[in-house]
């Protein structure tokens, strides 16, 4: 799961980045409304935590554009104001939640939450990701081995990992895509041994050192 923050608090944005970098999700961040628009255009995006009150292009702008434009994404409108009006406005421009500033952390996880058991139901093929004996829940973020018999307990980079090679269905993801999908640091210096140790210990936790294949060049496939 993607996820859009944009905020001119630099302080909050930060904070945020990395809370929900620790729960797993791959997020990247603008601080203006007309960044928020480039980064929808250069790159996938599932979900924008989008603050209303933006410099250069405010947020009820971006949230025109995005609904203008239908572009498939969801969104979670972040503001101070918290009158009723400002709430239907907000949600008449096509956001898909409202959060008033200040909220708790936990509430802001499980309006994200909501949205991803939304998005699950509407496309019920990503709900579940299956090859082999193994199994991925994608709304409960579950992963099984043994054909749904025996529950593997995963951390959040391992989950991300096992879910873009779920999705690619046997065959190969490069290690630039996984790093991207899971990890989206473009500071760290060997992305290629991260993954790879991140594989490491996929394999083990799913009792199968062949489930995960690899094939320099290519990448990291299911068996």
């Amino acid at each position: 799961m993607r996820i859009l923050i944009v905020e001119d608090d630099r302080e909050l944005a930060a904070a945020l980045d990395d809370a929900l970098r620790y729960e797993g999700y791959a997020t990247s961040l603008a601080t203006t409304g007309t960044e928020a628009l480039q980064a929808l255009a250069d790159r996938n995006v599932d979900i924008v935590l989008l603050d209303r009150d933006l410099p250069v292009l405010s947020g009820d702008a971006v949230m025109a554009t995005i609904a203008a434009n239908r572009i498939p994404v969801a969104v979670i409108m972040l503001t101070a104001a918290a009158g009723i009006s400002d709430r239907v406005s907000g949600l008449d421009l096509g956001a898909d939640d409202y959060l008033t500033k200040p909220f708790a952390y936990p509430e802001l996880l499980a309006r994200i939450r909501a949205l991803q058991r939304r998005a699950g139901r509407t496309d019920a093929t990503a709900a579940v990701l299956a090859r082999g004996d193994i199994t991925l829940d994608t709304t409960r973020r579950l992963a099984f081995r043994d054909h749904g018999r025996t529950l593997v307990k995963l951390t959040p980079k391992e989950y991300g990992v096992l879910f873009e090679l779920l999705r690619a269905d046997g065959g190969y993801v490069s290690v630039p895509e996984l790093y991207e999908a899971v990890w989206d640091d473009p500071t760290a210096a060997e992305p290629a041994d991260v993954v790879k140790t991140t594989v490491y210990s996929l394999r083990r936790k799913l009792a199968d050192r062949d489930a995960i294949i690899s094939t320099r060049g290519e990448g990291y496939r299911l068996r």
